[in-house]
């Protein structure tokens, strides 16, 4: 047990408080293995607990000591150089406790982030795992300490912070299903993810370098045009290749196609195993989509509403002679529920509707009257028969 004279010492230290007595005291108390074990136990307790130093800063401390030691003449005239030493040595072996100390804390607190199937996962370079509330707002910071991006609510903003990054580095961005982000980037290209979808993106484009993201799921892209640096979507099996338009993308793993919608401008298409030749990758004019068979590698352009498939940005879905089990997909993304069909007949069955504000239980009450379904709901699941 730590005596209680100690103890105030220790705490003068922790307050920024303690005098040259105080630390001497401490020094020759520490010298004990046991007695430097109990009072790393009550730095890991009080520390963490009771004052919130989450940032120890060395420098401030030897600072305030020297400050302390200037301001006591008599006591530094009777300094001696191992005296000066020893104090350093204290000072190094406290802070060098309080940093490990600090270093586990934080590593106890990222290996107890508990992350649900709800929440908007932010994954970055360095491997850190973070979760963005939609109703929240913070700055985001690299290793060196610069602010990379800011989090207002459902949008994350890399354009509005200066770094000195020199290297490609890349965060992920992950969404759930029943949720929608928005994502600027750093050249001021703007994203909007759709439920159920992931994107792996440069922290910083690089002048030199082509703008490449990576794409898994369904988004809308407004791409700040750069005649120097293509902007390039990966989107599984294929490279959409674009200067500067608007265009929607939606590349769901468990989808037989890849879709590329283009609103504006021209984009090119062309499988991701070869390198862009301008003369045998797909040229897409706006009002037209681009369709990507998966299991053939092949590609079909046709006129197409745009306006259908980019509904789904103000909460609306439209269904335009899709099949059922196509169907059965949008709305597990779009109500974050899972939807488990029995009736096989009924999956290659095509439909036309459009929902805005109904609930999955209007949907499917809709859906009923056309297909006559039977269904049953229980919390997040449903089950057709």
């Amino acid at each position: 047990m730590i005596p209680s004279k100690i103890e105030n010492v220790i705490v003068k230290y922790l307050t920024k408080s303690a005098s040259v007595a105080d630390l001497d005291l401490l020094t020759e108390w520490i010298k004990t293995p046991s007695n430097k074990q109990l009072f790393k136990d009550f730095i890991q307790t009080h520390y963490t607990i009771n004052y919130s130093l989450n940032n120890p800063d060395s420098k401030k401390l030897i600072e305030q000591l020297l400050l302390k030691i200037r301001k006591d003449k008599t006591i530094l005239n009777r300094f001696k150089r191992n005296s000066i030493f020893k104090y350093a040595a204290i000072f190094i072996a406290l802070i060098g406790i309080t940093y490990f100390i600090n270093s586990n804390f934080k590593q106890k607190q990222e290996n107890d982030l508990v992350i649900t199937d709800n929440d908007i996962i932010l994954k970055l370079d360095d491997g850190k795992v973070k979760i963005i509330s939609s109703d929240g707002s913070e700055k985001l910071v690299n290793d060196k300490g610069e602010v990379i991006g800011i989090q207002k609510g459902n949008q994350l903003n890399y354009s509005e912070t200066e770094s000195d990054i020199e290297k490609l580095a890349f965060n992920e961005l992950t969404v759930p299903n029943g949720k929608i982000f928005d994502l600027v980037l750093s050249d001021g290209t703007r994203i909007k993810l759709n439920a159920g979808s992931s994107i792996k993106y440069p922290v910083k484009f690089l002048e030199g370098k082509d703008r490449i993201v990576y794409l898994n799921g369904e988004a809308f892209f407004d791409v700040t045009k750069d005649q120097k640096h293509p902007f390039i979507v990966n989107a599984n099996e294929i490279n959409i290749r674009v200067l500067g338009t608007q265009f929607n993308v939606s590349s769901y793993p468990e989808d037989q196609q890849i879709n590329t919608v283009l609103v504006e401008g021209a984009v090119s298409i062309y499988n991701k195993e070869e390198a862009y030749n301008k003369n045998t990758a797909s040229l897409l004019t706006s009002g037209h989509k681009a369709e990507w068979v998966k299991n053939r590698k092949s590609i079909s352009i046709e006129e197409a509403d745009t306006s259908i498939y980019t509904a789904w940005m103000d909460g609306k879905l439209i269904f335009k002679d899709l099949p059922f089990k196509t169907i059965i997909k949008k709305l597990e993304r779009r109500y974050n529920v899972t939807i488990e069909n029995n009736n096989e007949l009924l999956g290659e069955k095509r439909y036309d509707g459009t929902f805005d504000i109904e609930t999955i239980e209007q949907v499917l009450n809709t859906l009923n009257k056309h297909f006559a379904i039977q269904y049953t709901i229980k919390n997040n699941q449903i089950i057709i028969n």
